[in-house]
């Protein structure tokens, strides 16, 4: 029976779940494992604290996520159906694992986010 988010490990879960997704998309994993091939033992608990934050208001997130976006978007053109498509992976992942008042708030979140990203990265 799902639940809602409750904690920093209902965050791991939905991350760890969310990235294994992205590791094989077809459309925008090259990015993560080909140009900017992540480390991800150092990205997930990154990841954590910036979800935990945006969702806990934790204020454990230290990082500058936009400048990262940007470097990316020089070596590997991103368009805007690239970040539609990771929207719609986050939301699949967390429509899997997740229903409530936190599941809401994350997904909204996670849209604006990558509306922001989108904006100030493609220009």
């Amino acid at each position: 029976m799902k639940t809602d988010i409750k904690n920093r490990a209902d965050i791991e879960k939905l991350i760890n779940a969310f990235y294994d997704r992205i590791k094989t998309d077809s459309k925008i994993g090259y990015f993560f494992n080909d140009v900017a091939k992540v480390n991800w033992e150092k990205h997930l608990p990154k990841m954590y604290d910036f979800w935990e934050n945006i969702i806990f208001s934790t204020g454990d997130f230290i990082g500058n996520p936009m400048a990262k976006h940007k470097e990316l978007h020089q070596k590997s053109t991103m368009t805007e159906a690239h970040f539609q498509n990771w929207n719609a992976l986050f939301n699949e992942t967390v429509d899997e694992l997740f229903i409530g008042e936190k599941a809401e708030e994350i997904k909204q979140r996670a849209a604006n986010i990558a509306m922001a990203m989108m904006y100030k990265t493609l220009g």
